[in-house]
């Protein structure tokens, strides 16, 4: 999986993406390799009483539960919605769906999205035994990665011998110079090693593509893991030394010398893991973008060559580099000078090994399980084999497969209704923008400018990928994917100095996710979510406003959340706001923080407000606005009856709540908590509705309930 230097600039529904400078995260599984690898009772509740879990009880109403929109059998009447209402309209789900063997966490985007990879599995049995496929062409491409993936006879008779001359190129690194050009040969290959780097659009002059470096080359999820002093990040390194050493005694390794290696490996990685940006400031730009000359570039990193290493990595010649933390490429810089040569092929040897294991024989595959799946998330099998093939397959021929999976299971009217909904959502932003109480004239003629100029993607690209490039045969697996990473990166590589293709779309077809980027200021919808439980073409229009219009409206207000505020309607670093106005935005996020920091995961385990803040503001404006859009198609029209006692205001909270159930171990929740900018999603449903006083009007909460913040620290944006 190709990783870049660390500063996520997209903004998700789920799962953060590492879009431009992706963070430093080492994937759990290699399969999976380009995916996007996003609280608080009262029983006998009367759906739609005006006291909200009073006295009065009624008989619970199920009978529509096979009902387009919302299934009213995941509800736990139980709890009543004033009290916690995500455990009031996702307990039944709760239950009825524990985790899965093979997963860390089950959500009803897990459900989705394995829907979607049975789809996609029933498209690559049929193009891997289609013998009358074109050589070259897509359809032969995707058939022969598949089976290659899927030929365990194959990979277990070859070993590791595919990575015999990346070893042996390892082996005979005997000098800085050696070192500095085995390091870009990792790096052109797809080995994450010692620092991120790739393309990115100029912060200041988004028209340009220019060649951006930072920090990388953990073996671990994040800095944290390695200078966490609590017992159980204690635990986790000690696992991770086992881990490495054991991966060097499937290579040969005696013991003893595995041992080494490995506290080796974590030395020298902990020292890179100090000098790394907290995740929560990898969102703020200008705290990540310094453009710097060579001359100057020179200077921080003396003992690099950074002419030779464009030409080593593939890289066009360049006059100036972002080094987006200067900080971690100082310590690269130091540990050139200073780390003998024998510890640096030691973690050259592991990164290569780390890299490949998932693609290699069963005895590599289980190792990395162990630790990656087990010890960090709290899966307890691995997935099916199958599965990961599908998702290896998306990950690196992601527009190859989608085109035919788009062209199947996307049909033009739904891409029709869904161009619908957004062109609506926006109409209610610009018109709550227009009359913000906080927001001065000038900066409102800004912000309606930046939303008006916005850009729309539906489904999947308008022009497919070119992969023309990339070889792909039923031999070697672990060569399929080498061969596929090179192709990736000499693809983003290639972009430097040329003009921004604004065409492109950096999640496939298939994907149950979306998101915003402010350097090309665009919200981007997948085929893959335009489904129910986020969008149903048979439910009304309180449930799909309450699920896929929140997800619109989410993205939409990345625009303007804390980090998407700070660039214009062009996609540039520039401050549109009067300086009023951006003390009143930023106390607003600031409210959102603390709400955040306050929410407990686990004794002991707070939610990083700073990190979360950027995904809360989103989550409460996108609710905002879609309730806005929402009104708008009743005005002048009777009053929508309601469905098994729910008024159509409660329908549409409920569409919201219907895709946040998720049922999380504690392994994962901790590592969402650490490095996620997206809170759990019992927070991301109470959170934002505890802050919007129409919903306690609409399920007749009290001022006092849990579900009610106090108007004195009330949280409000849009």
């Amino acid at each position: 999986m190709i990783r870049r230097a660390s500063f996520a600039l997209t903004a998700l529904v789920l799962m953060a993406f590492p879009m431009l400078l992706a963070a430093q995260s080492a994937s759990p599984d290699r399969a999976a390799a380009g995916k996007a690898p996003m609280s608080r009772g009262c029983a006998g509740f009367v759906a739609n009483s005006p006291g909200a879990g009073g006295s009065d009880s009624v008989a619970p109403d199920d009978t529509a539960k096979a009902a387009p929109g919302f299934d009213f059998t995941n509800l736990d009447r139980s709890v009543a919605p004033c009290d916690d209402f995500y455990k009031f309209s996702s307990g039944g789900w709760l239950k009825n769906n524990p985790i899965p063997a093979d997963r860390s966490t089950w959500a009803v985007f897990s459900v989705l999205n394995a829907a979607n990879e049975d789809a996609l599995h029933q498209i690559l049995e049929e193009t891997s035994k289609d013998k009358s496929a074109a050589v070259g062409s897509n359809r032969q491409k995707i058939g022969d990665f598949y089976a290659s993936c899927m030929d365990e006879t194959l990979i277990e008779a070859t070993g590791t011998k595919p990575l015999d001359p990346e070893f042996a190129r390892i082996a005979a690194v005997k000098d800085v110079p050696s070192l500095q050009a085995e390091i870009a040969h990792l790096q052109r290959v797809g080995v994450d090693v010692v620092f991120g780097f790739g393309s990115l659009q100029d912060f200041k002059d988004s028209k340009q593509v220019i060649f951006a470096a930072g920090q990388g080359g953990l073996g671990m999820p994040d800095r944290q893991y390695y200078l966490d002093d609590d017992d159980r990040s204690k635990q986790l390194r000690a696992g991770y030394v086992k881990h490495v050493a054991n991966m060097f005694m499937l290579l040969g390794d005696d013991a003893a010398t595995s041992a080494a290696e490995a506290k080796a490996v974590l030395d020298f990685e902990t020292t890179f893991a100090k000098a790394a940006t907290k995740r929560e400031d990898l969102r703020n730009p200008q705290m990540n973008y310094h453009m710097m000359t060579l001359v100057e570039v020179a200077g921080l990193t003396p003992h690099f060559s950074w002419p030779e290493y464009f030409k080593q990595v593939g890289a066009p010649s360049v006059s100036q580099v972002d080094v987006a933390q200067p900080d971690a490429m100082k310590a690269v810089d130091a540990a050139l000078a200073s780390v003998s040569i024998a510890d640096w092929k030691t973690y050259l040897r592991w990164h290569l090994i780390h890299n490949a294991a998932p693609t290699l024989s069963a005895k590599f595959v289980d190792e990395n399980f162990d630790f990656y799946g087990k010890q960090i998330t709290g899966a307890k099998e691995n997935l099916p084999r199958w599965r990961r093939c599908v998702q290896a397959t998306d990950g690196e021929l992601g527009e190859a497969l989608g085109q035919i999976y788009a062209e199947r299971y996307f049909p033009p009217e739904a891409k029709a209704r869904a161009l619908e909904l957004v062109h609506n959502l926006m109409a209610a932003l610009r018109e709550d923008l227009a009359t913000l109480d906080w927001m001065s004239p000038a900066t409102r003629e800004q912000a309606i400018h930046k939303l008006d100029a916005m850009n729309l993607k539906i489904g999947y690209p308008d022009k497919w990928r070119d992969y023309s490039a990339f070889h792909v045969d039923r031999g070697s697996y672990v060569e399929n994917v080498t061969r596929g990473d090179t192709f990736e990166q000499a693809r983003d590589l290639a972009k430097i100095g040329k003009p921004v293709d604004r065409g492109e779309w950096r999640m496939t077809p298939p994907t149950v996710n979306a998101y915003y980027t402010p350097l090309h200021n665009e919200i981007v919808f997948p085929a893959g979510i335009l489904q129910p439980p986020f969008f149903d073409a048979k439910a009304d229009d309180a449930f799909n406003y309450g699920s896929i219009g929140s997800v619109i409206g989410h993205e939409m207000t990345h625009g303007f959340d804390d980090q998407g505020a700070q660039f214009d309607a062009d996609g540039n670093l520039k401050s549109w706001w009067t300086p009023e106005d951006l003390k009143n935005f930023q106390e607003r996020g600031d409210c959102i923080a603390k709400q955040f920091e306050a929410f407990e995961v686990e004794p002991g385990l707070h939610g990083n407000g700073k990190l979360e803040e950027g995904e809360s503001i989103a989550d409460l404006g996108g609710l905002v606005i879609a309730y806005a859009a929402y009104q708008k198609t009743l005005a002048g029209k009777p009053a929508p009856p309601d469905v098994n006692g729910f008024t159509s205001d409660q329908r549409f909270f409920l569409g919201y709540a219907a895709h946040w159930p998720a049922n999380f171990r504690p392994e994962a929740a901790r590592l969402r908590a650490k490095t996620d900018p997206h809170p759990l999603n019992s927070f991301r449903v109470d959170g934002p509705l505890s802050n919007m006083p129409i919903f306690a009007k609409a399920w007749g909460c009290a001022a006092d309930s849990k579900m009610v913040r106090p108007e004195a620290i009330r949280c409000r944006i849009w």
